[in-house]
């Protein structure tokens, strides 16, 4: 079982996640967008199991900086370059467990998602 956590290290949520794996004795790799990079090839493979609206985290300082025109002419084609370039765009943390991708924490979901 593969089970890979996405985030930032110092997101509260991130943390929440980690701490909560760490209690259930879940094995998890976790990968820094900052540190371990974001490309392409990545957040495509992001995008076959998630829509790129419900990946943007519209409540980030990053969302905020945008300009209007960025946020105008968001789309499946743009928000790749953008996700790149400012990975905080996406929501964290993103959980991929045997394929089923979760984003946010919620312990009920992860319960269920780990059959515990």
């Amino acid at each position: 079982m593969a089970t890979t956590l996405y985030g930032i290290p110092n997101c509260d949520t991130v943390k929440k996640a980690q701490k909560w794996l760490l209690q259930n004795n879940i094995p998890y790799t976790f990968h820094d967008y900052r540190k371990d990079g974001l490309n392409k090839a990545l957040i495509e493979s992001f995008l076959e199991n998630l829509t790129w609206t419900d990946l943007l985290n519209k409540r980030s300082s990053s969302y905020r900086q945008l300009s209007e025109q960025q946020k105008a002419t968001l789309s499946a084609q743009t928000v790749v370059d953008l996700f790149i370039e400012f990975p905080t765009l996406i929501k964290r943390p993103l959980l991929i467990h045997n394929s089923n991708y979760q984003l946010g924490f919620k312990i009920e979901t992860y319960k269920i998602l780990f059959s515990l």
